[in-house]
């Protein structure tokens, strides 16, 4: 990791508390100091902050990169597009295959997540090095070494840096920031690849892949922020947060739903009535 020492405190956004300035001010000087970099951008909260924050600390020294591939929310790649266009930065496209590309990964193992962030970064990381970016950069924050994520050992090896995480800033900083830049994704909901829907060890296919897509498109489309629709065989298992259960309880959406995923191509649709939990699927695997 590249150490930077804080260079002294100064009220950056007006609001912010004391502390998450500074982390703030940290991430500033981590990024000048790199010089130029590639944001790995994924459409989510934490990328595209930090490419808003790379792009007001370097200019045009500060550019975006894309996987685009069947395995992410297609509304989220579009999301990532939108938002680089809208702030004026050099987008670049990387088309991943990653059931031709990468053999392993159709088998769906534990270590899924590294062998599929080791192939799309690679190819991240071999753009910066023939266009002369210094480095590539990700959106790991502090929160997210609290879950099994094997992906993260990929980064590493492949010199890949986190600067949120490097500059000590949680999910929670990173929201509270961008709310307070005037950012409209700062509630945004996390999301994942659509791989993380299937359980481990159950074959990843294009057809599951798209069921999934389609099927939380049209629960998002129907007023749910936060969904998961998990693929078990043929079953879709529905998360939604406790709060958003309730609207469960009206016999036409029920019904619609029902419909709707079996129409995708589900024989049976349930309801979790945990509630939505972060990494579900991770229980009981220990990194």
């Amino acid at each position: 990791m590249i150490n930077t020492p804080f260079r002294g405190f100064f009220i950056i956004e007006r609001g912010i508390d004391v502390e998450t300035n500074e982390k703030l001010q940290r991430l500033k000087d981590i990024l000048k100091d790199m010089g130029s970099v590639m944001v790995a951008l994924s459409g989510g909260i934490d990328s595209s902050f930090l490419l808003k924050v790379a792009h007001d600390v370097l200019g045009n020294r500060a550019v975006a990169g894309t996987a685009v591939s069947y395995i992410y929310p297609s509304w989220e790649i579009n999301e990532a597009r939108e938002f680089a266009k809208e702030i004026g930065v050099e987008h670049v496209e990387i088309e991943y295959d990653p059931l031709l590309d990468v053999e392993e990964f159709k088998y769906n193992p534990i270590d899924r997540c590294y062998i599929c962030k080791k192939a799309v970064f690679s190819r991240l990381v071999s753009f910066a090095n023939e266009s002369g970016i210094n480095y590539v950069v990700d959106g790991t924050n502090a929160d997210d070494l609290k879950d099994y994520r094997p992906g993260l050992k990929a980064v590493e090896e492949l010199g890949v840096k986190s600067p949120l995480l490097m500059a000590g800033l949680t999910k929670q900083d990173i929201r509270e920031i961008a709310r307070k830049m005037g950012l409209k994704f700062y509630d945004k909901p996390s999301y994942a690849c659509l791989a993380t829907r299937i359980p481990y060890n159950e074959e990843v296919n294009k057809i599951k892949l798209k069921m999934i897509d389609m099927a939380e498109i049209y629960l998002i489309e129907k007023g749910f922020k936060n969904v998961r629709v998990r693929c078990h065989g043929d079953i879709a298992r529905i998360e939604v947060p406790k709060s958003e259960i309730p609207k469960f309880f009206n016999m036409n959406l029920i019904e619609d739903v029902e419909n709707k995923l079996k129409e995708l191509g589900f024989k049976y649709v349930s309801l979790d009535l945990t509630g939505y939990k972060t990494g579900s699927l991770n229980l009981g695997v220990k990194g």
